[in-house]
């Protein structure tokens, strides 16, 4: 009697077991990482002391035996006889205003906060996608925010063309003449003519707003310091040097156009090859030998073209770079398609050269912000100047720790919440290698 072979084929496939207690969870990874062999073990070991210590000591001075509240610095010597004493902050706190806004109206410190609260509501829809309202703010950011910021931080600005009637008549029909030329040129299809008109329009009225200056009194930029003038510097300059940067990106390599190329690279070459401070020097001192009798240029103004273009030709090199790395064969596609020079700069090729180089975008306005303490060489009060001359006051001699402590981590919030938000930008324009 012969055997009937018996045979079990699988028709579904075997559902995942998951995966054994000793190769997940915390204590896989500890002694995975940590743990894996004996050297590494004693490494360890030996950091995790060493990092328990130094974050004993730091709380220790500066919570447990720090001083909150003082009046000078006899206070903070004083305050704890026969024993260690840790950070001053009663200084911090006392000169709190004076490291925020210099010397600043004290009555008028709410212009400033108001100006930082539009700064915020108006980045947070851009920044952030989660966030509505992309679409409003965007605009308003690039063409009302700085005149308003301008109207609260000074107050009026003196325009020499509108004190006389002859000056607002001719201002006035400009205005008309560009809204008629702007609208022509949307109706016969030419952009150049319309953006030349609505130009003229928005430069008059921009011109009138900041003589009006919501009514308020002036402030004069001397009064600007602290932190509220670091701000400034690296708002405008950041502001300024992107865009001027992408154009002069863009000239460098206009093979067609050999004048404005050799133009562009003339510039860029000759910034770069200069430090920081030989710009703002040359914007200080040098600029007013060149001016006509009589024309003056305001100190702050000067430490703000000076920097901007500074900037502006790191910028250059940086796009330059993103511009390289793109395939010849994106160009050739967007000619396949028929765009012009304009679209195709536009819509396919900076899109990607500045998706690139945005860690290089981010490190350059790291660097352009903390250079922002340069300006204190040519006289200007920004944060770690205003530091300086409280510790160097009689009240508060030998403060100078603290201070040094207060302004550096101020920088590092910045420059690290600046170095957070380009990881957040490339996770989220990494599209390219998403699967």
């Amino acid at each position: 009697m012969s055997k009937e072979s018996i045979a079990y084929v699988r028709t579904e496939l075997h559902p995942t077991l998951p995966p054994p207690a000793s190769a997940v969870g915390p204590v896989h990874w500890i002694r995975m990482n940590l743990f894996s062999t004996w050297y590494y073990g004693v490494g360890t070991v030996v950091s995790a002391y060493l990092i328990a210590w130094l974050a004993w000591e730091i709380f220790d001075w500066a919570i447990l035996t720090a001083v909150w509240h003082a009046k000078d610095f006899q206070d903070c010597l004083e305050r704890y006889v026969g024993e260690p004493v840790g950070a001053c902050w009663g200084f911090v706190d006392a000169r709190f205003d004076q490291f925020m806004y210099g010397p600043y109206d004290p009555a008028s410190y709410w212009r400033p906060n108001l100006t930082g609260i539009l700064l915020i509501i108006g980045l947070l829809p851009v920044m952030f996608d989660k966030i509505p309202g992309r679409k409003i703010t965007g605009p308003l950011m690039i063409f009302v925010f700085p005149w308003v910021a301008t109207a609260l931080l000074h107050g009026p600005i003196e325009m020499t063309t509108l004190q006389s009637t002859i000056g607002i008549v001719i201002t006035l029909v400009l205005a008309v003449g560009g809204l008629f030329l702007g609208f022509r040129g949307r109706q016969q299809y030419n952009p150049g003519q319309a953006m030349l008109g609505f130009g003229i329009t928005y430069a008059i009225a921009v011109m009138y707003f900041l003589a009006f200056g919501f009514g308020l009194d002036v402030i004069g930029t001397n009064k600007f310091g602290g932190f509220m003038l670091t701000l400034v510097l690296s708002a405008v300059a950041i502001g300024v040097s992107l865009p001027l940067g992408i154009v002069l990106a863009l000239g460098r390599r206009a093979n067609n156009m050999p004048l404005i190329q050799m133009l562009c690279i003339g510039f860029i070459e000759l910034i770069r090859s200069v430090p920081l401070i030989t710009v703002l020097f040359m914007a200080q001192f040098m600029l007013p030998l060149f001016l006509p009798e009589g024309v003056d240029f305001d100190n702050l103004i000067r430490a703000l073209v000076g920097m901007s273009l500074f900037s502006s030709a790191y910028m250059a090199e940086v796009v330059r770079g993103g511009l390289q790395a793109i395939p010849k064969g994106q160009f050739e596609a967007a000619d396949a398609l028929g765009l012009n020079y304009n679209m195709s700069m536009r819509l396919v090729v900076l899109p990607q050269a500045l998706k690139i180089v945005i860690p290089n975008i981010v490190s350059t306005f790291i660097g352009l912000f903390k250079d922002t303490t340069l300006v204190s060489i040519i006289g200007l009060l920004d944060l770690l100047l205003t530091m300086k001359q409280s510790v160097t006051s009689t009240q508060w001699l030998g403060m100078e720790h603290t201070g040094y402590i207060f302004v550096g981590s101020i920088y590092l919030v910045c420059c690290f919440g600046m170095s957070r938000y380009s990881i957040y930008l490339e996770k989220k324009l990494h599209t390219g290698h998403k699967r």
